[in-house]
């Protein structure tokens, strides 16, 4: 059976490039790259290029990024280096319809006495500027304020630039950009930010290898010890193969960027036309249709007396992959916390479906999934 996969927010297939590149390093028999010998340069040769890529796809400076295992860890290296550098008295400001890697390092932070201050969103998931602006207001210790760029489980934009705007000066920015690179012009320059996350993964890329941007000047600690490795902030043995493979991953997310957003833009407009034409009663997450605040390539949407793991299930056996949700907590019986801050009730937060296009879907993988939900609707209709 032919499958269409429409899970890219989840993870995005292997590029063939990359792939090739990771096939080839991992054959060629690198060394430890903090030795001396032979191998060992051939492999800090290896990140040496990946990092210079890297910095280049983003118009930073190499020395601002450190590898990490992924999104999830660059994001709570973001969080707890800043929050120990800055001091016990910094307050930390988020939202409730942060990626869990974000939202649970500041529901335990609060735990362990850091004062925390919640930011609303909109029903959009949209972050309301007031609201930031009373979170901020007061502060006399340290400030750090997280929101993701891009949401993962509904597409919001969110203005990092009017967020930076609202900050007072001696604030650390952290934004959660791994849903945004590669699918919208982005720059952590001149979204004003000075922290951060990415991975690889999400780009065609490796699974195991994220990025942490962290401008010059600002303090981050480690959080694990034992080495001197990426400058001393994130210490172990790097997989020299998987940071080559990333590397061209970044790159080619960023040159192809432009194209990808108005392919895959034109693939979910025709999706969400479909859908709603063929499905009565379904309703759209996030931001309006055709608002320039979502992202080109995400579809989350309810359809009525359904749930969004029997649907994902329905569809899976039909030959679709989709997801319900974030991806990393699709096995929990909860609500999604991102839905719930957005305003729906507990049985809506637990039906939403989500579609994620991606670098090699095609006009029939979206007919496709539109054809096994109007039979799984229909079907469900007549009993």
């Amino acid at each position: 059976m032919d499958r269409a996969y429409l899970d890219h927010n989840s993870t995005s297939p292997l590029r063939p490039e990359v792939a090739e590149l990771w096939r080839e390093l991992q054959g060629r028999g690198l060394g430890n790259p903090s030795s001396l010998h032979r191998s060992g340069r051939d492999a800090r040769h290896v990140i040496d290029v990946a990092r210079e890529q890297v910095a280049v796809a983003l118009g930073v400076d190499e020395e601002e990024l450190t590898f990490t295992s992924g999104g999830t860890e660059s994001n709570n290296l973001a969080l707890w280096g800043t929050l120990e550098a800055l001091g016990r008295d910094t307050r930390l400001v988020t939202t409730r319809a942060e990626h869990s890697s974000v939202l649970e390092v500041a529901e335990r932070a609060e735990q362990l006495g850091t004062e925390v201050a919640w930011i609303d969103v909109e029903s959009s998931a949209a972050i309301r500027l007031d609201s930031l602006q009373a979170a901020v207001a007061g502060a006399e210790g340290g400030l750090l304020v997280s929101t993701h760029l891009a949401n993962n489980e509904v597409g919001t934009i969110q203005p990092l630039v009017a967020v930076r705007e609202a900050l007072p000066d001696g604030a650390v920015l952290h934004t959660d950009a791994v849903q945004a690179l590669g699918r919208i012009p982005m720059s952590p320059r001149e979204l004003g930010v000075d922290l951060a996350s990415f991975s690889a993964h999400k780009l065609g890329g490796p699974i195991g290898i994220g990025l942490l941007y962290r401008r010059k000047g600002i303090q981050v600690l480690p959080r694990s010890f034992g080495g001197g490795q990426e400058l001393g902030l994130r210490p172990g043995t790097e997989s020299a193969a998987m940071i080559g493979a990333a590397g061209l991953a970044f790159e080619l997310a960023v040159r192809d960027q432009a194209e990808f957003e108005q392919r895959v833009k034109a693939l979910t407009d025709g999706l969400w036309t479909e859908l709603s034409s063929n499905l009565p009663g379904v309703r759209l997450l996030g931001p309006e249709w055709g608002s320039a605040n979502r992202l080109p390539n995400t579809l989350t949407v309810l359809l009525p007396g359904t749930d969004g793991k029997v649907l994902v299930t329905a569809l899976d056996l039909a030959g679709c992959e989709a997801s319900a949700g974030s991806a990393c907590a699709s096995g929990s019986l909860e609500p999604s916390h991102v839905l719930l801050a957005m305003g729906l009730n507990s049985d809506e937060a637990r039906a939403g479906l989500r579609l994620s296009l991606g670098w090699n879907t095609t006009h029939d993988d979206c007919q496709h999934a539109v054809d096994v939900l109007r039979k799984i609707i229909a079907s469900s209709h007549a009993t």
